[in-house]
C-alpha cells in the first residue's frame, strides 16, 4: 500500500495527485480526510508524475491535506448465491438492513472477455408474458435487446413487469423448471422511483429471485460508471458458476452515458458527437457484450438495457450506438401511451434479430413465425390506411381496406393492450393473434402455411366480422 499527501487539484468528481512511482490503471484508492472520513475512488489516468482519481462518493470535504492510499488492486465485487433477495447501493453495499455479505469470491468488475469461439449461439425462448415482445419481437436467451423509450414514458413499469414475469421453458426430461434469476440495476433514478421499484419487488415476491442495485439521482455520477459492471459481475457469477439463467435489466443507460460525458468534461477530453466521449461506443460495447452463452456452461446472461432517447430522437448518439451493438430494439411509443395502451410498445419499428432462432416447433407453436409476419404486415397496412382516411374519409374505402383498419384498431386494443399485471403465456398470445387474423379472408393470409390456416383459423370470428 502506497500513501501520499500530494493532492494538487480537484475538478468536479476528479482528484489529481502527484506520485513518484508507477500506479496501475483502475487501481482502487482510499482518500482519508482530516476529519477521518474515508472515500473510495479509482485511478482513471496514470502517468509517471501524477494520477487522476475518480471519487465514487463525491469530492466534498476533500482538500490538499487529505491522505491518498493506493491499495494495489482493481475494484472487485463480493459475489455469492446469497445475494439473491438483496438490495444494494450503486457501489455494491447492502442497503436493505440485512446482514453483511459473506462472499464466496471477490471478482474483478471489469470481467473477462469471452472468446467468440466459445460463445454458443442464442437460440432458446424467454417468455416475458408481454404479447408485443413474445409474439412479435421474441426475446432469446443470451440476447441483448434494449428498450428505446422517452422522457415521461412508462418504461419503468414495463421493466418491472418483465422482471416479475420472465421465465424460461422447462428444459430437462424430468420437467423441472430451469433456475432463473434477475439482476436489476437502476442508475440515476429518483428516490420516489427507487421506492416504487423496491415496493413492487417485495409485494410481488420477485425480490426472492433478484439482486437489485440502486444508484440514485443524488448519488455521485461517478458511481454510475461502476453500477452496471457490479451488476454484470454478479450475473456472470450466478450464471456461469451456479447455473442460473440470468436476465439483467439496466435502467437508465442515458444516465450512465451522461456520467461518462461529465467525467470526460472534467478531464478536459476532446468531445465527440454532442459532447459525449469519443470512446463511448467502446465503453457501451464492454457492457453489452457481456451477455451471451458459453459452450459447456449451464447458465446464460440476457440483457435488457433501457434508455430514454433525448427528444425522442433515435439518431441521438446513445440509442444510435446502442442499436449498432445490440440485436434489435423495442420501442416504447408516445402516441400509443397517449391512447392509454399499456404497455405502449410500437411493434413496427421494433425488431428482435434473433427471434427466428428462439421460436418454432418444440418451444412454441410451429406457426409462430408465419403468424408474427402476417400480423405485422396487416397492422402496417392498417397504419397506412389510417393516413389515407385522414384525407379521403373512411367511406371512400372498400370492404377489404375497412377490415384492415378494424384489425389495426383491435390489434392495439386487444394484442398490445394487456396492462402491466397481466401475464400471458405464448399460447395466450398466439390465440389472440389468430382471433385478429381471422378478421381477414383466408386468401389474405399469404405468409402462413395452408395447414396452419386450416388448424387455427377461426371461422366463427370470420363470419362475425363479415356480418358486421
Amino acid at each position: 500500500m502506497k500513501e501520499y499527501r500530494t493532492i494538487n487539484e480537484i475538478s468536479g468528481p476528479l482528484v489529481f495527485a502527484e506520485i513518484d512511482e508507477p500506479i496501475g490503471y483502475d487501481e482502487i484508492v482510499e482518500i482519508e480526510t482530516p476529519s477521518g472520513e474515508v472515500k473510495r475512488g479509482q485511478v482513471l489516468e496514470s502517468t509517471s508524475e501524477f494520477v487522476a482519481i475518480q471519487v465514487f462518493e463525491g469530492t466534498e470535504g476533500i482538500d490538499r491535506n487529505c491522505t491518498v492510499r493506493f491499495l494495489g488492486e482493481t475494484m472487485k465485487m463480493d459475489v455469492t448465491e446469497d445475494l439473491l433477495g438483496r438490495v444494494l447501493d450503486g457501489s455494491g453495499r447492502p442497503i436493505d438492513g440485512g446482514p453483511d455479505i459473506v462472499p464466496d469470491e471477490r471478482r474483478d468488475i471489469v470481467g473477462a472477455a469471452l472468446n467468440p469461439h466459445a460463445r454458443e449461439y442464442p437460440a432458446e425462448f424467454i417468455q416475458t408474458g408481454v404479447s408485443a415482445i413474445d409474439g412479435m419481437n421474441t426475446l432469446v436467451r443470451g440476447q441483448k435487446l434494449p428498450l428505446f423509450s422517452g422522457s415521461g414514458l412508462p418504461h419503468n413499469e414495463l421493466a418491472l413487469q418483465i422482471a416479475r414475469q420472465a421465465t424460461v421453458p422447462e428444459e430437462d426430461e424430468e420437467g423441472e423448471d430451469s433456475e432463473f434469476a434477475v439482476v436489476f440495476a437502476a442508475m440515476g433514478i429518483t428516490a420516489e422511483e427507487a421506492n416504487d421499484f423496491i415496493n413492487d419487488f417485495e409485494r410481488t415476491g420477485a425480490l426472492e429471485r433478484s439482486v437489485v442495485f440502486m444508484n440514485l439521482a443524488d448519488d455521485p455520477s461517478v458511481e454510475r460508471t461502476v453500477t452496471p459492471r457490479l451488476a454484470l459481475t454478479t450475473a456472470e457469477y450466478l450464471a456461469f458458476e451456479k447455473g442460473y439463467h440470468m436476465l439483467v435489466i439496466l435502467t437508465d443507460m442515458t444516465n450512465y452515458c451522461e456520467a461518462l460525458r461529465e467525467i470526460g468534461a472534467a478531464r478536459e477530453e476532446v468531445p465527440g458527437r454532442r459532447g459525449y466521449p469519443g470512446y463511448m461506443y467502446t465503453d457501451l460495447a464492454q457492457l453489452y457484450e457481456r451477455a451471451g452463452r458459453i459452450q459447456g456452461q449451464e447458465g446464460s446472461i440476457t440483457q435488457i438495457p433501457i434508455l430514454t432517447m433525448p427528444g425522442d430522437d433515435d439518431t441521438h448518439p446513445i440509442p444510435d450506438l446502442t442499436g449498432y451493438i445490440t440485436e434489435g430494439q423495442i420501442y416504447v411509443d408516445r402516441d400509443l401511451d397517449s391512447k392509454g395502451i399499456e404497455p405502449p410498445i410500437n411493434v413496427l419499428p421494433s425488431l428482435s434479430r434473433l427471434m427466428d432462432e428462439g421460436i418454432g416447433e418444440g418451444l412454441t407453436r410451429e406457426d409462430h413465425k408465419g403468424v408474427s409476419d402476417q400480423l405485422y404486415a396487416a397492422y402496417a397496412e392498417g397504419e397506412d390506411l389510417r393516413s389515407l382516411v385522414n384525407i379521403v374519409g373512411r367511406e371512400a374505402l372498400d370492404e377489404r381496406d375497412n377490415r384492415y383498419l378494424d384489425l389495426a384498431d383491435r390489434f392495439e386494443r386487444e394484442f398490445i393492450q394487456q396492462g402491466y399485471k397481466t401475464d400471458r403465456t405464448i399460447e395466450d398470445t398466439l390465440n389472440v393473434a389468430w382471433e385478429l387474423l381471422s378478421m381477414l379472408p383466408k386468401e389474405e393470409l399469404h405468409r402462413i402455411d395452408e395447414e396452419d390456416i386450416e388448424s387455427y383459423y377461426l371461422e366463427e370470428e370470420a363470419a362475425e366480422v363479415a356480418a358486421d
